[in-house]
């Protein structure tokens, strides 16, 4: 049994680094719950309140803000992303 950690991802349609960040987390067959901040306005709102930061993406790994697309890309090249998963 595969356990599924719970993923946020804060994007935009038009942001390379969104698509980016989606690719990575599709490459380790990780689901994820993707808001639509251009297409929902209001959850820009929620967005900042929870990561402090006004630029998509943000993501967040079972509850804890992990960051944007470099900072995710950091925890894999650390090593320390698939930790996260689990």
């Amino acid at each position: 049994m595969i356990i599924m950690a719970n993923i946020e991802i804060y994007t935009k349609k038009i942001c390379p680094y969104c698509i980016k960040a989606k690719n990575l987390l599709e490459s380790k067959e990780q689901g994820f719950i993707e808001y639509k901040i251009d297409e929902k306005p209001e959850l820009r709102d929620e967005m900042i309140k929870r990561s402090g930061r006004m630029t998509v993406p943000q993501i967040f790994i079972n509850g804890k803000h992990i960051g944007g697309c470099d900072d995710l890309y950091s925890l894999e090249s650390n090593g320390e992303l698939d930790k996260l998963f689990r």
